[in-house]
């Protein structure tokens, strides 16, 4: 596990029924590919997010695989439509088996 990990994001507190909203996400994670060198000579384990998805009341809503090409701190940007009152759930996975999740619950105005 990736040390000082904190997944944040961003979902408007309300929509109307059918709405487009924009949702933000960034994780602070060091993403090491593996090929880099410790000050000892030795390689620093490969530890990167591999995968990033999102469900809105048990539906996914976006689901990316990620490279080690992707650099630190991975930040995504995107849209959604909100048929109805729910709950986004957020989930980064790591190479090394840690799974990270944030949640935002958006209401219908």
């Amino acid at each position: 596990m990736a040390n000082d990990v904190k997944p944040r994001v961003k979902v408007p507190k309300s929509a109307k029924a059918g709405e487009v909203v924009v949702l933000k996400t960034l994780i602070s994670h060091p993403m090491e590919t593996g090929l880099r060198k410790d000050s000892k000579g030795e390689l620093v384990p490969r530890s990167i997010i591999n995968r990033f998805t999102c469900d809105f009341n048990g539906k996914n809503v976006i689901d990316v695989t990620l490279q080690p090409a992707v650099s630190t701190n991975p930040y995504f940007e995107f849209e959604a439509v909100v048929p109805e009152a729910g709950e986004f759930k957020f989930t980064w996975y790591d190479d090394d088996g840690s799974v990270y999740e944030d949640a935002k619950a958006i209401a219908i105005a």
